[in-house]
């Protein structure tokens, strides 16, 4: 793999996350109780073999620089390659921002010029999935292709949230349909590529001097080189899953917690490696009952847990209750609270018989394309304090305070 070079698109805003990116990039939003999304990217580099990784950040990267750091954990550490943070910057004439995917690669080419290599696989850092990259690089070979697609099969009816793409029985891309509102296909484009770097350098100079270009590879690049270049989908077949929305990304975190969860965090083979803090081993009281739930380390568990990921460092009281939620690292939560169908973000401090996620649904009032299910969303840093009660799809925002006896009804937001 000495000659592939890795580029991770993590400069997204996630805005579909609500108050869970408002603070954050969406690559650096945490998941799975210790880990945070960025890491299923960079690990399936390193376990593909590919140690010449630069992350192209944009959109508030201060966490997730300080997460990555020199790439440690990852084992990206390394003279020869490693990680490489590429942000946007200032040139003597003008400031330079990532106006799209496509944009992001052309910015940087100098830095990927000097690593000189054959093939280059572009890569999204908000997924989560296991990939072995080198599957994707010898279909991309023996296909003789300037550029392959990773795709999975979708419903039919989930296709029009998806770039689609239409191919021949040889699985050249022959037709991009971008969301279509008729799908031709139901293979859906993952956002990951992979190019000879010699093509797609030409190409993207190119599309820096079209002037009505958005500069992106869904968009603008795919569509115009499948016209006459050989462009193949690569149909991958394992689990792959866009957190992109409150929803799916509760729904995928609560997926891990099944006796059999569609994704294995236990493969020996393929371990999942992150940057988090030294703590403790996990202590769970003789009072508490636990079912179906992952507990990470550094946490005090007094209450009771069900179908729930709970992060690092969390205390939960005596006579609590925390069914089918998402509690986030250094979370505090008092005695005798009731939380279901919740997601709490980092260092929120909950007070005693707090009730979360009761009541009859209503319709947000903030934004009811974000906030459209039963969750509960609580912002990073603030405090619910004693006898609060917040009922289903609330949002509270980042640094809030909710005052002693106060009650916040469906569909209502701070």
């Amino acid at each position: 793999m000495r000659n592939v070079v890795a580029l991770i698109l993590a400069g997204g805003q996630g805005t579909r996350l609500g108050v869970l990116t408002e603070r954050i990039a969406k690559p650096a939003v945490q998941f799975g109780g210790k880990y945070r999304l960025i890491d299923f990217t960079l690990s399936n580099c390193v376990n593909s073999g590919i140690y010449k990784v630069g992350v192209l950040t944009q959109y508030k990267p201060h966490l997730l620089n300080k997460h990555i750091g020199i790439g440690k954990p990852w084992d990206l550490d390394r003279k020869d390659g490693g990680v490489t943070i590429l942000q946007p910057y200032f040139t003597e004439k003008e400031k330079v921002w990532f106006s799209g995917t496509a944009d992001a690669v052309y910015q940087n080419i100098e830095f990927v010029d000097e690593c000189s290599p054959e093939y280059v696989v572009v890569l999204s850092g908000d997924h989560v999935y296991s990939m072995d990259y080198n599957e994707l690089i010898d279909y991309h070979i023996s296909k003789s292709a300037l550029a392959t697609v990773a795709c999975l099969e979708v419903p039919l009816s989930e296709a029009n949230r998806f770039g689609i793409m239409v191919t021949d029985l040889e699985n050249r891309i022959v037709e991009f349909q971008e969301k279509p509102s008729e799908p031709k296909s139901n293979l859906a484009s993952l956002g990951i590529y992979v190019f000879q770097w010699n093509f797609i350098r030409e190409v993207l100079m190119e599309d820096a001097k079209n002037l009505e270009s958005s500069h992106d590879f869904g968009k603008d690049v795919i569509p115009k080189i499948i016209e006459t270049q050989r462009v193949f989908a690569f149909p991958f077949e394992g689990y792959w899953k866009d957190v992109g929305t409150i929803h799916s990304y509760w729904e995928a975190n609560l997926e891990l917690t099944r006796p059999i969860p569609a994704f294995n965090l236990y493969d020996e083979n393929w371990r999942i490696y992150t940057h988090s803090e030294e703590m403790p081993p996990a202590y769970i009281s003789y009072e508490s009952k636990i079912k179906n739930a992952l507990i990470s380390e550094g946490c005090e568990i007094y209450g009771n847990i069900e179908n729930s990921v709970i992060s690092q460092g969390v205390e939960i009281g005596k006579g609590t209750v925390v069914k089918n939620s998402v509690i986030m690292s250094k979370v505090k939560i008092g005695e005798n609270c009731y939380i279901e169908n919740a997601i709490v973000a980092e260092n929120v401090v909950i007070g005693n018989s707090v009730k979360i996620g009761v009541g009859q649904f209503a319709k947000s009032k903030l934004n009811s394309d974000v906030y459209n299910s039963e969750i509960t969303v609580i912002g990073m840093d603030s405090i619910i304090e004693d006898n609060v009660t917040i009922e289903k799809n609330c949002v509270i925002g980042i640094d809030k305070v909710l005052h002693s006896n106060s009650k916040l009804n469906s569909g209502e937001f701070i």
